[in-house]
């Protein structure tokens, strides 16, 4: 099987550059350690005692993301797949 030929003067996108990713996660990374930095010296008024603590939100965050994930793989996918000729009977 062939390989597409690519056009060498097709000019590449944003992301297809290394050196722009490289850019990108170096400017991710800066603010989330900002972000960080200013979690330790900024006073939050809360209502729970757990939401004092240094980086509750982040790691929160990050739970949730995480269980949202495993929720739409595990439990939700199942519910609405369909067998692969399901459109076809």
């Amino acid at each position: 099987m062939e390989k597409p030929s690519v056009d060498m003067d097709e000019e590449l996108a944003m992301f297809d550059k290394p050196q722009n990713v490289k850019r990108l996660l170096v400017i991710f990374f800066t603010s989330v350690g900002l972000l960080l930095l200013v979690d330790l010296i900024y006073h939050r008024h809360t209502i729970f005692p757990w939401e004092g603590w240094f980086g509750f939100y982040a790691v929160f965050g990050f739970v949730a993301c995480v269980v949202l994930v495993i929720v739409a793989k595990y439990v939700l996918r199942p519910m609405v797949m369909r067998d692969e000729d399901h459109y076809d009977k």
